[in-house]
């Protein structure tokens, strides 16, 4: 079901490791190409061509692509009592730590009367995507609605794909998310085209946005890239990756379950297991084949699985899977150790990292208080996650009194003058007390 990786003996360069532990198909470059007959459309599209698209792509037209608030509270009033109660655990938990996060303001005096204030301005206006492919994903609403607000940012507008099931609208447990946020300019698109139509708007009817957020399909990936300086983006978010460092101590029916929790999100995920336990690798693997017989998904995990980009690795030690696991820069790494904490200190590039048996990357798929938005595809090594920190711009606040300009104003002309800018000088030298 899934492949064997013996590293035992062998210290890698990072290349070399990266290698050993491919990703799967996931070329957006291919998908850009794809795309460009939308994007063409753009701007200029009307409503009338985005709800073509949404015929071609998703199987049905919706009535208009704003979903009316109509539609949005009477999802919120079928909402099963149960759901609502622990999506509302969730966004409270989601909140408090997107509080606990906003940085503060930081003053810097690098002489006398020479302040630098470092200050966080909010993003006006954002557009956050939230997929509907194989299934809803209520909880990605969470994941980019709160910290949004907690930013405060003033306009949130959110797309997901029309369902063919609920008459061209998204699917109502998102809908039902989004009048719990109070979130009300919502819009039944997907793909490439909700990407594109933030971007650029429809004239005197749909504003652009100042950044997308928000994971989804290769051509979701594709649109950001290729829309990146209209827009400002979080990530390119792929497919989504698991990678477990264990040792003996580890329990191998948790492990086990761990790594078919996120294989049963799509064909294309990764599920990777990192130890120098041989034991542990066995019991990991006879737990696969028994408990992924018994899944609802049990096609879709069991390809995720027996696809190049999972493995189960054996090292030397557990040095030796830290330098894996940074190699790899995973979106979710559990690290189930007997000194979780120690190891974790070693780890330069994650997504997210889990500590200990009671952390599954499910509980901060859903409920830990963290965003499950992350970085994939090794993006981790250059990337975090989305937080309250990706919808603000540091903003810098310079204020020189006379003193302390005239004290560094030689230098400045200085610098202009070995760059050939005498301007630059000049506009110090002019200011200086004769």
């Amino acid at each position: 079901m899934i492949r064997r990786i013996d590293l035992r003996g062998r210290r890698l360069s990072k290349t070399e490791y990266q290698k050993h532990l491919p990703r799967g198909d996931f070329d957006v470059s291919k998908a850009m190409a794809a795309i460009t007959p939308i994007l063409d459309l753009f701007p200029g599209a009307t409503e009338a061509s985005l709800l073509d698209l949404c015929e071609k792509f998703d199987g049905v037209r919706p009535k208009s692509l704003k979903v009316e608030k109509s539609d949005i509270d009477e999802a919120l009033k079928n909402l099963d009592p149960k759901v609502k109660s622990a999506l509302l655990e969730s966004i409270a938990r989601v909140r408090k730590t997107s509080q606990d996060q906003m940085p503060v303001n930081k003053v810097t005096e690098p002489a006398m009367q020479a302040k630098i204030e470092l200050t966080w301005r909010v993003i006006e206006r954002v557009g956050l995507y939230v997929p509907g492919g194989l299934a809803a994903y209520p909880s990605s609403v969470i994941m980019n609605v709160v910290p949004a607000q907690v930013a405060g940012v003033k306009s949130i507008a959110l797309a997901s794909p029309p369902q063919k099931e609920f008459a061209g609208l998204p699917h109502p447990v998102i809908l039902a998310v989004c009048a719990l946020l109070g979130v009300d300019e919502v819009y039944a698109i997907g793909g490439a085209q909700a990407v594109a139509l933030f971007a650029y708007g429809i004239d005197n009817q749909i504003s652009p946005v100042d950044m997308v957020t928000g994971p989804g399909n290769i051509y979701v990936a594709a649109a950001k890239r290729s829309l990146r300086g209209v827009i400002g983006i979080d990530s390119e978010a792929g497919p989504t990756e698991i990678l477990v460092i264990a040792d003996k101590s580890a329990v191998a029916k948790e492990v086990a379950a761990d790594l078919i929790s996120q294989a049963e999100h799509d064909e294309a995920a990764a599920a990777i297991l990192v130890t120098d336990s041989p034991d542990l690798l066995d019991a990991v693997e006879a737990e696969l084949v028994k408990q992924v017989a018994l899944t609802k998904h049990k096609q879709r995990i069991t390809t995720a699985l027996s696809s190049v980009q999972s493995a189960l690795v054996l090292t030397s030690d557990i040095a030796q899977a830290v330098d894996v696991a940074n190699a790899y820069a995973a979106e979710h790494l559990e690290i189930q150790t007997e000194d979780a904490g120690s190891v974790a200190r070693d780890i330069i590039n994650a997504g997210a990292i889990f500590l200990g048996r009671f952390t599954p990357v499910s509980l901060g798929d859903y409920s830990a208080g963290s965003n499950h938005v992350l970085p994939t595809g090794g993006c981790a090594c250059h990337s975090s996650g989305l937080s309250v920190q990706t919808f603000l711009k540091g903003v810098n606040v310079i204020n020189y009194s006379q003193s302390a300009f005239n004290e560094i104003a030689q230098d400045v002309i200085t610098l202009a003058n070995a760059e050939n800018l005498p301007a630059h000088g000049s506009a110090i030298s002019i200011r200086l007390d004769k």
